[in-house]
């Protein structure tokens, strides 16, 4: 009998160290990348010009999910500001990002929604493939951590910013206060930090190349979600990303973002600027 429980044991470590193993691998050679797709440019928040002072209607704005992501993110109104103030990126602009990470959470994992995330008001944290309310990769916070020190980087920000991301000990490595810093669900400071620095270091590359993409929340998210690797500025950029599913309504992570800064959902807290 116990020869049999031994076995049994062996045989469940086993599958759990295949996969560990596995989505370690899926991370590091980038099986777990969003393919995304590309907008239609008919869509009304595309070929729309809308003014400051002009809103839509956010087509998620009733719904239980929407509400408890209205009162998870408010707690984090605070920092959100003093993140925007120490970064230079527009406080709505960074939510912006957040919304389709966290729509696209809260619709994929039902169960985690409904016992959490609805009950408590709190934005979901992922540990896994990706971490922290914005889902970042690993891959992405190192290509952040390294611009901001590469002078000769496209993304490079200047002398003020390279010390933003600064570990406490380097000599015992960085990856496990890395990976706590973001998944930090009490203190959501880093989370929001490498998210607003990617984006200002998107923002500063398309600047130098001669394109402005200030007024362009679609695109900062379709390039957050896709990564550095697909920033290539142009005269026409296009909107589009990982395909979320709402109900049977197919959303592109950019559109979504884009659907919500130009909606009066919010604007409250996150005005437009």
């Amino acid at each position: 009998m116990k020869k049999i429980v031994f076995a049994s044991t062996l045989y469940i470590f086993a599958f759990i160290g295949f996969f560990l193993v596995a989505g370690y691998v899926a991370v590091r050679y980038g099986f777990t990348n969003t393919q995304g797709i590309i907008d239609v440019q008919s869509k009304t928040f595309l070929s729309k010009k809308i003014s400051d002072d002009e809103y839509t209607i956010f087509p998620l704005a009733h719904t239980k999910e929407w509400i408890a992501f209205r009162l998870a993110v408010a707690k984090d109104k605070q920092l959100i500001d003093a993140i925007s103030k120490e970064t230079g990126v527009p406080s709505r602009l960074l939510v912006s990002v957040l919304v389709p990470e966290q729509m696209r959470l809260f619709y994929t994992d039902r169960p985690v929604f409904k016992q959490f995330f609805e009950p408590l008001k709190i934005l979901g944290s992922q540990t896994q493939f990706s971490w922290g309310i914005f889902g970042i990769k690993e891959e992405t916070a190192l290509e952040v951590e390294s611009h901001l020190h590469n002078t000769r980087s496209p993304y490079y920000l200047g002398k003020a910013y390279e010390n933003k991301l600064v570990f406490n000990d380097m000599s015992t490595g960085t990856s496990s206060e890395r990976f706590t810093r973001i998944t930090d669900q009490r203190n959501h400071r880093y989370a929001y930090l490498y998210a607003a620095l990617y984006l200002a270091q998107i923002q500063k590359q398309w600047k130098d190349a001669g394109y402005s993409i200030t007024n362009r929340p679609d695109i900062f998210a379709t390039l957050w979600n896709l990564g550095f690797s697909k920033s290539k500025p142009n005269s026409n950029p296009k909107s589009g990303g990982a395909e979320i599913d709402i109900n049977g309504e197919k959303y592109s992570f950019g559109s979504l973002a884009s659907e919500f800064y130009y909606s009066d959902e919010l604007i409250e807290l996150f005005p437009r600027k």
